[in-house]
């Protein structure tokens, strides 16, 4: 007797035999059961997933008389009746196959309908099967509509399709349609982990879970591949045997080069590159194993503890979750997906996957430089003020001063009174969020007199995590990481660091400096990204830091001072504009006239 492939030998025989299509077998099973039986189906979804399978024992279902020839429409069919065996293997006289994709021309179809005609020879219904009915040509639909809204009693109609959209919304209509879904790469690995036990074929597990990510949701496929492993592996499934043959990339390749590009390092990654070249490994399948350990730490990222810790293809991610920031993987992720199409438009696909890869690497610095810089040259004009030496009155936390008092104070600094004098280096932020009370000028003059007593007082106070952020901290801050965001010295999440992160100490007596910036979010309090931003300001220094981070809001960030001085822009432009007297001749000639909100940019 010739051999039968696994794929036809373990086809499922009946419902209870369908491996995960839960949801099809449930609703054909109740149908079957209630006699609620509808005239077509269609059955849809990827190729190798059961849509023929779920033809045939629905066949088998409806025609289905028990072992002693007395059964009825049932949704359990025996198996061992005439209808049973001879539907299982193909010749049964009432149920007809045709495919659609050399069979789908308007006379095939008149054929099918002139067929239709006749009652069943042998059992309760006819069951006409139509595979792949997206080919039907369009003349071909317009003959079978009449036929598929009501058919005789006796006639079934099930059609079968991997592309729903292409079917005609007409025929769509007089259909019951279910969907079936792709399989998960656990439900093909067990599945063929029973058929091999049944088949006597031993296997590793490193095997079986590469068969099962290779089918891809298709069960058709993990078996017709476990076929072909069986062959080259000599009757034995091992991992690495079955790598070989997939082509499939080793985990630790994707690994080592995730672990470059964290670490920004174009020579690992070049070097990587090169030792798959020399292995001969695909760069296909590199981009593919990268994806998927990608995925899986951004799963870990996202809900740390959600990977099966049993399953060894996760120890990596698992491992690699803290190397790279949230935001930075799913970019990675989706450089790499998309890389895959581009792998065949240069002749050395390693070339292209070099590029895909180094494509990471060039990403933060166009994104510095992509940045606005339209505010640039105003930057010292604002921050100059700012970097005078905050008076004693600065350590109170809030300036009862309204922004527009600000202006005044920094024009005669010499005669204003102490505590007007620190309003000028107080944040815009805090102006704003003070509450605008008048302080006439002449009422505070007679506090000047108890302020030297305050330095003591201050002294003691710069330690506590608590006090506000010292101007002269924020203003130093500023003036060092603005220039190395704008010309893209730091790019992606360690130029967020620096821009979200407010400084509020510096300990000189350690060695090296120990600098200490307040960051609220979590995913950019990060090692990684710590241990990036201090070798920059090393090099920016001159001497080596210490960074040390800690949570909480700060209250002057440069990314604070930029948005304080975009809104003070914006709003000058609309005043401009709304008192620019052309504006308002036009405005009060023509009544309907009107500035659309959000339209005023300033230059």
């Amino acid at each position: 007797m010739s051999y039968v492939v696994l794929a036809r030998k373990y086809r499922p025989r009946s419902f209870a035999q369908m491996v995960g299509q839960g949801h099809v077998v449930q609703a054909l099973s109740n149908a079957l059961t209630q006699g609620r039986l509808h005239h077509a189906y269609l059955f849809t979804g990827t190729r190798g997933i059961g849509k023929t399978t779920v033809s045939r024992i629905l066949a088998k279902s409806l025609n289905c008389t028990g072992p002693d020839g007395s059964g009825g429409i049932t949704a359990e069919p025996c198996g061992v009746c005439q209808a049973c065996t001879e539907i299982d293997a193909d010749r049964y006289l009432d149920y007809i196959e045709m495919d659609a994709a050399s069979n789908g021309g308007k006379d095939e179809i008149k054929d099918l309908i002139e067929r239709a005609a006749y009652k069943p020879g042998m059992g309760r219904f006819k069951v006409f099967m139509i595979d792949e009915a997206h080919q039907l040509s369009k003349d071909a639909f317009n003959a079978l509509l009449k036929t598929l809204e009501e058919p005789p009693d006796y006639l079934k109609f099930v059609l079968a399709t991997t592309d729903p959209e292409k079917v005609l919304p007409t025929v769509l209509s007089r259909c019951l349609q279910f969907n079936l879904r792709p399989m998960a790469p656990q439900t093909v690995r067990e599945h063929l982990q029973r058929v091999l036990e049944a088949e006597g074929v031993p296997a590793d597990a490193g095997a079986l879970r590469l068969l099962g990510r290779a089918a891809r949701g298709s069960m058709r496929d993990g078996l017709s591949l476990t076929d072909q492993a069986i062959a080259y592996g000599g009757g034995r499934l091992q991992e690495d045997v079955v790598r070989t043959m997939l082509g499939s990339v080793d985990r630790g390749h994707a690994r080592r080069l995730v672990q470059a590009l964290a670490a920004q390092d174009g020579a690992a990654v070049l070097a990587a590159v090169d030792a798959l070249r020399g292995l001969g490994l695909s760069a296909a399948g590199t981009l593919e194993e990268m994806s998927t350990l990608l995925q899986q730490m951004a799963v870990q990222q996202a809900v740390p503890g959600a990977l099966d810790a049993q399953d060894p293809d996760t120890e990596d991610a698992r491992a690699l979750a803290d190397v790279m920031a949230a935001d930075e993987t799913q970019l990675l992720y989706s450089m790499v997906l998309h890389g895959r199409e581009e792998l065949g438009l240069m002749s050395d696909e390693y070339g292209a996957l070099t590029m895909v890869l180094l494509r990471f690497l060039a990403f933060p610095a166009q994104g510095g430089e992509g940045r606005p810089r339209a505010a640039a040259p105003r930057e010292p004009a604002r921050a100059a003020p700012l970097r005078a030496p905050p008076p004693p009155a600065m350590t109170l936390p809030v300036v009862p001063l309204p922004v527009t008092r600000a202006a005044p104070a920094r024009a005669a600094p010499a005669s204003a009174a102490a505590p007007f004098v620190a309003a000028p280096p107080a944040p815009p932020w805090a102006l704003e969020t003070a509450a605008p009370a008048p302080a006439p000028a002449p009422a505070p003059a007679p506090e000047p007199e108890p302020e030297p007593a305050r330095p003591a007082e201050a002294a003691v106070s710069v330690p506590a995590p608590s006090a506000p952020a010292d101007a002269a901290l924020g203003d130093r801050w500023y003036a060092l990481v603005k220039p190395l965001c704008e010309d893209g010295t730091l790019g992606a999440l360690t130029r967020e660091l620096a821009l979200q992160g407010g400084l509020v100490g510096i300990d000189g007596t350690a060695v090296p400096p120990v600098w200490r910036l307040r960051v609220e979010r979590d995913t950019l309090r990060t090692p990684a990204l710590r241990d990036k931003l201090a070798v920059v300001l090393a090099d920016a220094l001159g001497h080596a830091v210490q960074l040390e981070l800690e949570p909480g809001v700060p209250e002057d960030t440069p990314a604070r001072r930029d948005a304080a001085e975009r809104q003070r822009r914006q709003a000058a432009a609309e005043a401009a504009i709304q008192s620019d007297p052309l504006v308002r001749e036009m405005l009060a000639q023509f009544k309907t006239a009107r500035i659309v909100p959000g339209s005023i940019k300033p230059l």
